[in-house]
């Protein structure tokens, strides 16, 4: 026996499209708007009739969804029955076997079908051993069974065409070039606990509705369509639970469907949504610790792959992760592996401090190699100009975020230090336009901190109003982090690149003996009113970003 027209097309390719020239029309066959529910079970409009095999499941058991309450509980559902599924079996076969399995040498004539089997072949219609992804699949899913327990059967009529039409599985089954797809009695397999959904899949294939509104029978109607492999379906389902209220729990839930389904192009939106809820839930990761270190993998991969976490910097965003991976996964040679292969690329470690990546070098909870790896990328990157920055950022941004900068607090800065001839460093902080308009009239942004000497300073723009009271003016502040009673005598210099020069100009020198949580700078950096500052032909905007130098020398006396 060998297959027939397996040459032809590709039935993945033309079924279930959302446009045909047949559908345009409004009419045919695998139409998306086509309503034939009045050929549901329906002799008269239907070539064949599929057998279906209730099989063994646990006692008394209904749909996941039916009697379900909450996500919650149908998650639980699930669970149990995975875990439990496989014991109920084996105790129940001995009771079954000999009054429910159907021999395959013997007619049945259960609600009045007559199934005639004439090949040995026709066994593997019913259920085949899965292998590669199908056998993946199966681990996650009781559609498959190990039992050959049938609890009952039951007898719908159906038009093989327009099964066949919405789903690629019963176009192979219907079209195989085998002589069970010849005839007219077709058996599937499906376990008693997806039996409602199942049937409701029927009746989608159908009507295009689908009858239930709640979150659990409608996931279960999702892992039927998946299965069967009906993408109107999928995305039918995904956009009914895409409109039902988001919680905490569905969210997981949804990022946390087998790996089959999360792949499908159909599940995309809802996982989408799914992720976007999380991280807006969560965005400010600091109020919310406690949850956020409880959450599963899949939870805080959708909360760290965010661009707006409200964070003071990507430091605080690794010393998260760290203490997030150390309590999920206690063993040292697991969390290696998930920080490796799953959450390291989630650090933007182009953004973290000189100080915090000196620590990931020498971090046991890392691979040696891979924290060499990152970084020596983020050193290299701190040390590109900022135009290459912006194109690296370009390039990466859409299947990589490691060079995308977050929406942090404190804003990332540049760091040259020289112990001689005397303790120095040299602090660059660049701010998009949009950043400055957004400070007016009141506002300030601050630097992330550097140090020098042992201590902890930071630069802080402002917008404020002149010494008169007369305009509003652009103003740069050097603070010292509060740590005890050090003093510190230091010599600072602002300076600001310009479009003219083209180089960076010394606008304010000065020297300031530091105590801790005392800052010095000053009011007017430009000497101009706002609205000239930041007007459209400021002469300190280069392609829309403000670069800032300070230099910071500690001298011996």
């Amino acid at each position: 026996m060998k297959e027939t027209c397996a040459d032809l097309f590709d039935p993945q390719t033309i079924m279930d499209s959302d446009y045909s020239p047949r559908a345009a029309k409004g009419g045919g066959v695998g139409s998306n708007n086509g309503d034939y529910s009045f050929a549901f079970n329906n002799d008269v409009f239907s070539d064949r009739v599929l057998r279906i095999e209730i099989m063994v499941g646990l006692p008394e058991s209904k749909s996941d969804g039916e009697g379900c309450t909450s996500i919650a509980e149908w998650a639980r559902n699930r669970k149990r029955r995975r875990g439990e599924i496989k014991k109920v079996i084996a105790a129940e076969l001995a009771v079954y076997r000999e009054e429910h399995i159907l021999s395959c040498n013997q007619p049945d004539t259960k609600e009045g079908v007559l199934y005639e089997n004439h090949d040995e072949e026709a066994v593997a219609m019913i259920e085949e051993s899965p292998s590669g992804d199908e056998a993946a699949h199966s681990n996650d899913s009781s559609w498959s069974m190990d039992c050959s327990t049938v609890l009952k059967v039951k007898s719908i009529h159906i038009s093989s065409p327009i099964l066949a039409a919405k789903s690629p599985y019963f176009y192979k089954l219907f079209s195989n070039g085998m002589q069970e797809s010849q005839q007219r009695h077709v058996t599937i397999r499906i376990n008693a606990s997806e039996e409602a959904a199942f049937m409701e899949l029927l009746n989608f294939i159908y009507s295009g509705t689908i009858s239930t509104t709640a979150a659990p029978a409608l996931l279960d109607v999702l892992m039927a369509a998946d299965k069967f492999e009906v993408a109107s379906c999928m995305r039918h389902c995904s956009r009914l639970l895409r409109n039902l209220p988001m919680t905490p729990e569905s969210a997981l839930l949804y990022l946390e469907l087998p790996s089959s389904v999360l792949i499908a192009d159909a599940v995309q939106p809802l996982t989408d949504a799914a992720k976007l809820y999380l991280a807006t839930r969560y965005k400010d990761i600091n109020k919310f610790q406690d949850e956020v270190l409880n959450l599963p993998l899949a939870g805080i991969e959708a909360i760290l792959s965010s661009d707006d976490l409200q964070v003071a910097s990507e430091d605080n965003v690794y010393d998260l992760l760290l203490k997030w991976a150390r309590t999920q996964y206690p063993k040292l040679e697991e969390r290696r592996e998930v920080l490796g292969s799953r959450l390291g690329r989630l650090i933007r470690f182009p953004y973290m401090t000189c100080r915090k990546l000196k620590k990931v070098l020498t971090c046991n909870d890392f691979d040696h190699d891979l924290a060499s790896k990152v970084v020596l990328e983020a050193l290299f990157f701190k040390a590109e100009t900022p135009h290459r920055q912006r194109a690296l950022t370009s390039e990466e941004s859409t299947t990589n975020k490691r060079f995308v900068e977050r929406a942090y607090k404190y804003r990332p800065v540049k760091v040259v230090e020289f112990e001689q001839p005397h303790q120095q460093c040299i602090v660059y902080l660049d701010l998009k336009k949009e950043e400055c308009e957004n400070l007016l009239p009141g506002g300030r942004v601050y630097s992330q901190a550097f140090h020098l000497g042992g201590q902890g300073f930071f630069l802080s723009a402002h917008c404020n109003m002149d010494q008169q009271s007369s305009f509003h003016c652009f103003g740069l502040f050097l603070g010292m982090q509060e740590k005890g009673s050090v003093s510190f005598a230091v010599d600072y210099e602002f300076a600001a690149r310009t479009k003219v020069a083209g180089e960076f100009v010394s606008k304010y020198k000065g020297n300031y003996t530091f105590t801790g949580g005392k800052a010095v700078g000053y009011r007017n950096l430009f000497a101009i009113p706002w609205t000239n500052f930041i007007a459209e032909d400021s002469l300190y905007f280069i392609d829309g970003v403000l670069h800032l130098r300070a230099e910071l020398t500690i001298k011996k006396h």
